[in-house]
């Protein structure tokens, strides 16, 4: 949650501060606000809603509307400052509560991401020395605390400050009798650091940095640095010298922009195809690259395509994949939101692939309920941002229980990646939307991957199968680009429906597995009211609320249930319900009951839920477009929960 960048170095602070927080607008905020090494001291602006307010307001301040040439006469100009991005969690949102926060004196400024949990006892202790508090914030308490150790030494006040802190917390500090240095520290809340040409840079995420430098490290929990414009020092948090290890960014700037597509999940909609081959490719081995050769070809072809592909094998060496698995009693999957949907259909597939019992939890609900662990489980934690506060605290857990930790997450040098046991990246490249589309299908190809290979480990699944499987894997991208050629009959059906006052997604095995999904993609970014239930549960409750006001979106997927799905697809018509069905487009089975089909090519019912969401996210982002909402920035939510 919530966004930080600080620049120091030969250049403008302010545009670079405002444009990095632009980068960053992705992970949810209400303010926004920068501080800035001024020529009379720090330069504080803050603004309550978009950044565009607070660069309004700077302009009109400053220099007028449409421009960044900012007067010298208002101490402005600056080469060093801090900017944050603010999701309210104490105080309302509102300028006065907006970061940077500073002192009493005004000198020091601090931007934060997280929670101060002993906040109210430091306020309570500081205004007994005589600290007025302006804010509602737990920040303006960590800015009034440095400056009471503050004796001439920045670093030397932020350790003894750090050292009374509880809870967790991303920091950006500046100070004006320091103008020449920015500190950053963490505790449980990213922060990288970017080294650049004459400057360096902090920011919450790598996105803010690209355009600056691809060079970056990773800040571990109570590490501290200290930026200078010609060098970054590192401490930790008892001050000694510390070494750490630089990372290059693959990425590129322009692969975290639109381009082209009117909003970043459209976008990222759109990319499914080339992050399932990115996330798929590297972990085969042997034989023909066979992608997309099954997809929607003659029977000749499919078959040359699985032929093809008999020589082929996973490969999973990095997350230590050998005969030690074998002795493993279960699996435990564990994570929050999308990545938890991910995770029960991985409850199926290790369950159909590799038949092995299989325990899915929230990993709020997991660590708190006192689970019982054993050292011989397989425990897979699945985040996309790879800091999701309850997840990381889930496998803390775990691992404190003896758990072997398998992490999915599509983001490396994250905590998660850094603290777990094995790691297992989605490669699909940065995902810049709140609402998570591609993560999520390419966490399911990694899910995939696993309890396939796990099953021919445990001599479940034959060699003639995992060729199947293996053609069927590959020809998921084409099938996936072929689903995204019919958009249009999406987008008109979206275009009808998006009023509706309730949408129900129904369906069986996999099938409500994936309903889970795409009732959340709806519900997230449309703010329609959305459910996903079991469709043998349909008449234990939920026909209750079935009437003509009602959508229900019907998966039909699983071809040894499609007269369970007939049978409840009826019962719903019959009480007036509009009915959208997403089945296989060689099945007529539902069309005289249907208003409308949605079609996606034929795979292995167990892999089904790949392909049947990507319909499921072109609808919901239809629906918020027709709303005339903002797809990519859903009220009240962030891309990275960092807080529980």
């Amino acid at each position: 949650m919530c966004g930080i960048v600080g620049y120091i170095g030969d250049k403008e602070a302010v545009p670079i501060l405002l444009k990095g927080l632009k980068k960053l607008e992705y992970r949810g905020y209400d303010s926004a606000g920068i501080a800035v090494q001024g020529k009379t001291g720090l330069v504080v602006r803050k603004a309550k809603g978009l950044i565009k307010n607070l660069e309004e307001k700077i302009n009109a301040e400053f220099a007028g509307p449409g421009t960044h040439e900012f007067k010298d006469a208002e101490g402005i100009r600056g080469f060093a400052g801090i900017g944050h991005t603010r999701w309210a969690t104490h105080g309302e949102p509102s300028d006065v509560n907006s970061h940077p926060q500073t002192d009493v004196s005004g000198k020091i400024a601090v931007v934060h991401n997280g929670i101060i949990e002993n906040h109210g006892k430091l306020k309570e202790w500081l205004t007994t020395r005589g600290v007025t508090f302006q804010s509602e914030t737990d920040t303006e308490a960590v800015a009034n605390l440095i400056s009471y150790h503050y004796k001439g030494d920045l670093l030397q006040a932020v350790l003894e400050t750090v050292g009374r802190l509880e809870g967790s917390w991303g920091l950006g500090i500046v100070c004006t009798n320091e103008p020449d240095r920015i500190i950053a520290v963490r505790k449980e809340s990213p922060l990288v650091v970017g080294i650049g040409k004459g400057e360096n840079l902090i920011a919450s995420d790598v996105p803010a940095l690209l355009e600056y430098t691809r060079e970056v490290y990773y800040l571990e929990d109570r590490e501290i640095a200290v930026l200078h414009k010609d060098h970054v020092d590192f401490y930790n948090d008892e001050g000694q010298a510390i070494q750490k290890e630089k990372t290059h960014i693959e990425w590129d700037a322009a692969s975290a922009e639109k381009g082209g597509y009117e909003h970043f999940m459209l976008k990222e909609i759109h990319e499914q195809p080339k992050a399932l081959t990115d996330t798929l490719r590297p972990r085969l081995s042997g034989g023909a690259d066979t992608k997309g050769a099954a997809s929607g070809g003659s029977a000749d072809a499919k078959g040359a395509a699985l032929s093809a592909a008999g020589a082929r094998k996973i490969n999973l060496d990095e997350i230590g994949f050998d005969a030690s698995w074998a002795q493993a009693n279960r699996v435990v999957i564990t994570a929050c939101g999308t990545a938890w949907h991910a995770g029960v259909i991985g409850k199926y597939a290790f369950e159909h692939f590799a038949r092995i019992p299989v325990d899915v939890d929230v990993a709020s609900e997991f660590r708190y309920r006192d689970p019982i662990l054993n050292p011989k489980d397989i425990f897979i934690i699945i985040s996309q941002s790879g800091e999701t506060a309850d997840t990381l605290a889930a496998m803390r857990m775990a691992k404190k229980g003896g758990a072997r930790i398998i992490a999915i997450t599509n983001v490396v040098g994250s905590t998660l990646a850094r603290e777990a046991d094995l790691v297992m990246y989605t490669w699909a490249g940065p995902e810049i939307a709140v609402a998570s589309t591609k993560a999520f299908t390419t966490q399911l190809m990694c899910i995939n991957l696993i309890a396939l290979q796990f099953g021919v480990l445990r001599g479940v699944i034959s060699p003639a199968q995992l060729k199947e499987y293996i053609g069927a894997l590959e020809a998921l991208p084409a099938q996936a680009e072929k689903i995204l050629k019919g958009k249009e009959n999406i987008q008109r059906f979206a275009s009808q429906q998006f009023n509706k006052g309730k949408v129900f997604f129904m369906g069986r095995l996999f099938d409500y597995a994936a309903s889970l999904e795409s009732a959340l993609k709806l519900k997230e970014i449309s703010y329609t009211h959305s459910e996903a239930f079991a469709a043998g549960e349909l008449k234990h409750g939920p026909i209750a609320l079935v009437d003509t006001s009602t959508l229900v979106v019907a998966l039909c997927t699983q071809s040894a249930l499609f007269d369970k799905m007939e049978s409840s697809i009826t019962q719903v018509k019959a009480r007036g319900a509009a009915v959208a069905a997403i089945t296989y487009e060689d099945s007529d089975r539902f069309d005289r009951l249907a208003d409308e089909v949605f079609r996606i090519p034929r795979t292995d019912d167990g892999l089904t839920p790949i392909l049947s969401v990507i319909p499921a996210q072109l609808f919901a982002y239809y629906c918020a477009v027709q709303r005339g909402l903002d797809p990519d920035k859903p009220r009240n939510l962030a891309k990275s929960v960092t807080v529980e």
